[in-house]
């Protein structure tokens, strides 16, 4: 270890027993990795709950405390339940923006108790990448089974293996070695947002439709009235039955409505197919792109621009930049 860490424990598997007794506290899932905390790893004992009743107000708290110890040089760890690590490290990598220092996120697939539980290996490999310079100016970080992925592009892709982390298309950045990182790529480092960092100043509501064969849109009714925004999980690389296409049109002229794909790897095309519900006849009336993000990512794009207050423009400009693979203006 090179420098400090400060970890934040959230809850999760890695913290759970058996038999539903309370979960451990930070110190006791410090101990079981064999990491005590010393002077050089602080412990934070954040919240205690499982990774599907995090909030967006925990983690808008979370991400100004991780500032705070990153402003004053340390790495920071976060260790939570591994059902929303995909989002709350995308969304901690929309937050937390104002430092190169390393933010890594882990868990654990099998509980403490349980034969092989990974979540000890997984804890002391994320401190030792939060730790190390070499680790630094790289956004934040999940890091799993020995492989260190980018939130940009991480998925959980198994329910139950221990390698269920992924990174479709992309790929790991780096691999632990003997509990070392190992950094093998350096991806072209663009901020997804012009004039960040964001905020989550207001309440606001984003909804998430996945389309199906045969939908009717009957969804759609409820979005206009009880949402700010809408991102839609589209068939393919952006098609959408031909009779949804006037409903989505109509409701893109009162909130924002972004274009993804269910698929959950690949960029949405914008000039291949043409016809009555193809990406090129949805964008033309007023959709955005999500370009390479995937639907649940461009949905807390979509949340943390509108909760930081953005007009139309700023939401517009922003999701054409990450549709076209531009970088952010000088």
């Amino acid at each position: 270890m090179t420098g400090s860490v400060v970890v934040f424990t959230l809850g999760g598997t890695i913290s759970a027993r058996a038999g539903g007794a309370p979960r451990m506290t930070g110190a006791e899932v410090l101990a079981a990795a064999g990491v005590p905390a010393t002077d050089a790893v602080e412990l934070r004992d954040f919240r205690r709950l499982p990774g599907s009743s995090l909030s967006f107000g925990d983690i808008a708290a979370l991400a100004e405390e991780i500032g705070t110890v990153t402003e004053a040089g340390s790495g920071a760890v976060v260790v939570q339940g591994t059902d929303t690590i995909e989002e709350t490290a995308f969304l901690l990598d929309l937050l937390c923006t104002t430092t190169s220092a390393p933010v890594v996120v882990t868990g654990a697939m099998r509980r403490p108790d349980l034969p092989g539980a990974d979540g000890p290996a997984n804890l002391a490999g994320a401190i030792a990448v939060a730790a190390d310079p070499g680790c630094r100016a790289l956004g934040v970080l999940v890091v799993c089974a020995d492989e260190i992925h980018s939130a940009r592009h991480v998925r959980k892709a198994h329910t139950t293996s221990i390698a269920t982390f992924a990174s479709p298309g992309a790929g790991p950045l780096g691999i632990l070695v003997e509990g070392s990182p190992r950094i093998l790529l350096r991806p072209a480092s663009y901020p997804l947002v012009a004039d960040a960092p964001l905020a989550l100043r207001r309440q606001v509501r984003v909804c998430l439709l996945t389309l199906a064969l045969g939908d009717g849109g009957e969804l759609l009714d409820s979005v206009d009235e009880r949402f700010d925004g809408l991102v839609v999980a589209a068939f393919g690389a952006g098609h959408v039955p031909a009779w949804l296409v006037e409903p989505l049109e109509r409701l893109a002229v009162r909130m924002p409505v972004v274009l993804a794909s269910r698929t959950g790897s690949g960029a949405l095309l914008s000039r291949t197919y043409t016809g009555p519900g193809s990406e090129i006849d949805v964008l033309s009336r007023g959709l955005l792109s999500a370009g390479h993000l995937d639907a649940p990512k461009a949905r807390l794009l979509l949340h943390a621009l509108l909760a930081d207050g953005a007009d139309r423009e700023r939401v517009t400009e922003t999701f054409a930049r990450i549709a076209g693979g531009a970088p952010a203006p000088a």
